[in-house]
């Protein structure tokens, strides 16, 4: 069963029958996995050492993703770039981070901006579940803004070492042989030349992509499309006396007014709040769901001035492939967002460190060149951590988010305490946490139930618009 699921998981990234076959698939034995372990390490061992300097990597892309990879290159004694064309970037992003994230990557309290401890579930027919009582004094949802969790991310690389440069890829040119460097073509707006920047090549040894869901290194290893979806935000300045009411509270509404197949929020930030909603399957929409989420909060947010519109599209699913010769895929580039939830930074932070922390270890802190086979131990390490999560979130979003009935039976659902803490512990430690089989019972029938009512509930909705 297990091999079954990992297949479904990974092929959306298979490049090859070869690849799938030494890579991809799950060991049924420890006694295939070592001798694996033991090829890859000799072969990176073997790779020629890096003469007169250290190792040389090219991160593009200066978000959560960009800048952990680089400040952990930075630190491994590799001679690190990073690539980031909007140092202020405003992403249209929801900005809620897990606890754990905040002690992973030694975050400063300041830079949260709301500590989350109760959220509102809200139905289509607007039946609200207030969520959040299994929480302990201590747990909460991080809410940042990504202009400031970014830059500060940027610049602990840039203590670390890394050089920083405020520049525009453009395009790559690929070795002509074995071990030859990558030739990066950038615009660099570093130097005073100017609002049309300078243009500017450098020669590395390996990159990581970090730049996001229109990745210009993924176009260049042709790695591959996959469905997106749109994302809509308005950060919204409203009355403190109505900013009382958000602050340690965040909504979630959904229903096919605001998404026909995800959500729309309401996400406190430190002086307004953020109000979006995002669809895959209806883009050309995304400005009617966007009104109709303001009007399902208008209530909370009426006064409110408009202070930023932002909209990006945001991945669906992994790219066919993440990793080519010396070039890896991170963060939303390798298509690192989670189904149902949506959430990104937390995946595009730790895949940029896992996969940093792999050309290290491969190049033996800068000291030798990296293959492949280095970058992919990065691979195999995140879809062996994260496929179950990714899985999980993917079959929850198929079976609740397809009609306003499953809708209204997910809101029932959240009600209960024990769907509640599951869900807490898992998002705020990112693991799936085993349950306790007499409850997991329970959930299941209520779970069925729920389900059962919500399609006879559809069929009479039906009925009555014939």
């Amino acid at each position: 069963m297990t091999s079954i699921a990992l297949k479904t998981f990974v092929g959306l990234r298979q490049s090859s029958p070869e690849n799938n076959a030494i890579v991809l698939s799950r060991p049924t034995s420890s006694a295939v996995t070592l001798p694996r372990r033991r090829l890859r390490v000799n072969a990176s061992k073997s790779s020629p050492r890096v003469t007169g300097r250290n190792l040389r990597v090219a991160v593009v892309g200066g978000g959560p993703a960009g800048g952990s990879a680089a400040e952990t290159l930075a630190k491994g004694g590799i001679e690190t770039f990073l690539i980031e064309r909007k140092m202020d970037n405003c992403k249209p992003c929801g900005g809620a981070i897990p606890l754990c994230m905040v002690g992973e990557f030694d975050l400063p309290l300041d830079i949260i901006d709301r500590r989350v401890t109760k959220m509102k579930m809200i139905s289509p027919s607007n039946v609200a579940v207030d969520i959040g009582r299994t929480l302990k004094p201590h747990e909460y949802i991080g809410m940042v803004r990504r202009e400031v969790l970014d830059a500060y991310l940027r610049d602990r690389a840039a203590t670390a070492g890394a050089t920083v440069i405020n520049g525009l890829f453009l395009k790559m040119d690929l070795p002509q042989s074995k071990n030859a460097p990558y030739v990066l073509h950038y615009t660099d707006y570093n130097a005073k030349t100017g609002a049309a920047g300078e243009k500017k090549t450098l020669e590395v040894d390996a990159i990581i992509g970090a730049d996001g869901a229109n990745s210009r290194v993924a176009k260049g290893i042709n790695a591959g499309d996959y469905e997106y979806a749109i994302a809509f935000q308005e950060r919204i300045k409203i009355p403190d006396e109505k900013m009382k009411y958000y602050e340690d509270l965040a909504e979630m509404y959904v229903g096919d007014d605001v998404s026909p197949d995800f959500y729309g929020w309401v996400f406190p930030k430190c002086d307004h709040v953020a109000v979006g909603t995002g669809t895959v399957t209806h883009k050309g929409d995304i400005k009617k769901l966007q009104i109709a989420t303001r009007l399902r909060a208008r209530d909370k947010i009426e006064g409110g001035k408009i202070i930023r519109v932002e909209a990006h599209p945001i991945p669906e699913h992994p790219r066919p492939k993440r990793v080519l010769d010396r070039v890896a895929l991170v963060g939303d580039a390798a298509g690192y967002v989670t189904k149902c939830s949506g959430e990104g930074i937390y995946f595009a932070a730790k895949s940029g460190r896992m996969c940093a922390e792999a050309m290290v270890a491969g190049s033996e802190n800068g000291k030798r060149m990296v293959d492949e086979s280095d970058l992919r131990v990065y691979l195999e390490k995140w879809d062996k951590t994260y496929w179950p999560t990714y899985k999980v979130l993917d079959i929850l979003q198929k079976v609740f988010y397809r009609s306003n009935p499953a809708r209204e039976a997910f809101v029932e659902m959240c009600a209960d305490e024990y769907v509640q803490k599951m869900t807490f512990d898992s998002y705020l430690y990112k693991r799936v946490v085993p349950g306790n089989p007499l409850d997991d019972l329970k959930l299941a029938v209520n779970t069925i139930g729920s389900l059962v009512r919500a399609n006879a509930l559809r069929k009479e909705m039906e009925k009555l618009s014939v």
